[in-house]
């Protein structure tokens, strides 16, 4: 598999991550071990996963594969902080000591002294940009991370964190949204990561699963949109104007002979600054159609796809 430096960092990626937003509740520990297996065995490295999956169940589960399927050193390993379980809930909180302690805890549950790339999960409006940065800097300079970055962040958070950091323990990665269905980015976070050399990491460049034809007609029962707590999850994306995008893909895909999922990968992985696009299976044999994708992309199919799927834009961006 192709690997890829994340922005101006010496890391490498590989170009397809591993995500693992089911595990532990909807993919079991056998079905999560053979894709860990398999993706190593294709090239894969990057491990991306969150203390709020499964809370806390995803790292739990990775770090009883770690050692024992594959070795800490196969992987780069990516989690997040920054959202409090409390028994109301999940709560978004970015300060300095709940970042630490989320981190400390990530790090006992994945049996590992530290991880690759630690990212804040969400902006949290109740904590000075400042003060998450001072978290970050002190991430990276105990050791407990390599690499520092944000997820689902606006390009004005990235921008002045960046600049917060960037003498001390610079930003090395944005975490973002990123599909043909979800080109929100590319007005000023994608700019921003750009101009401060940030690699970005797309999750759900499948566009939730739709990108792969799989709804077009029926919700499968064992799809996350049939799953009580997945179902709003994927649910903004079944309307008419995905349905749009992606008879436009399945229309090109039939032409060239491919699979849809393949070219909403490509097209995803063609686009400037991306160092990884992260797919997070169920199963095994779902991952393996990933590993196994043709992410070439022609031209003239990525400008069609560009035309169909282009984001509204307005003042200030477009004048």
């Amino acid at each position: 598999m192709e690997e890829r430096l994340l922005g101006r960092t010496g890391l490498r990626v590989s170009a397809i991550g591993l995500g693992t937003l089911t595990w532990a509740r909807d993919t079991d520990e056998q079905e999560a071990a053979e894709q860990l297996r398999d993706f190593v065995d294709a090239g894969g490295t990057l491990l991306d996963t969150a203390a709020s999956y499964a809370d806390g169940g995803a790292e739990e589960l990775i770090g009883s594969l770690l050692g024992t399927v594959v070795s800490r050193d196969d992987v780069v390993l990516c989690t997040k902080g920054g959202v409090r379980r409390t028994a109301d809930g999940g709560v978004v909180d970015a300060s300095r000591g709940a970042l630490l302690a989320s981190l400390d805890a990530s790090l006992a549950r994945l049996g590992t002294d530290h991880v690759d790339v630690f990212l804040v999960q969400s902006p949290d409006p109740r904590t000075p940009l400042a003060e998450t940065a001072a978290a970050l800097r002190h991430a990276v300079d105990s050791g407990r991370a390599r690499y520092a970055g944000l997820s689902n962040h606006a390009g004005w958070q990235t921008a002045r964190v960046a600049t917060l950091l960037e003498h001390e323990a610079p930003l090395a990665a944005v975490e973002v949204e990123y599909s043909l269905l979800q080109r929100g980015v590319e007005r000023e976070v994608l700019p921003a990561a750009s101009a401060l050399g940030l690699g970005v990491l797309a999750w759900s460049p499948l566009g939730r699963g739709v990108l792969t034809g799989k709804y077009r007609r029926t919700v499968p029962a064992d799809s996350r949109a049939a799953s009580a707590h997945l179902a709003g999850f994927v649910a903004p994306y079944l309307g008419a104007p995905s349905a749009r995008v992606l008879d436009a893909l399945l229309t090109a895909a039939d032409g060239l002979e491919r699979s849809a999922l393949e070219l909403a990968l490509a097209w995803v992985l063609s686009r400037p600054g991306v160092a990884s696009a992260l797919v997070g299976a169920r199963t095994a044999a779902q991952l393996r159609t990933a590993l196994d994708a043709d992410t070439r992309l022609p031209s003239a199919i990525g400008e069609a796809l560009d035309e169909v799927s282009v984001p509204a834009t307005g003042y200030p961006e477009a004048r």
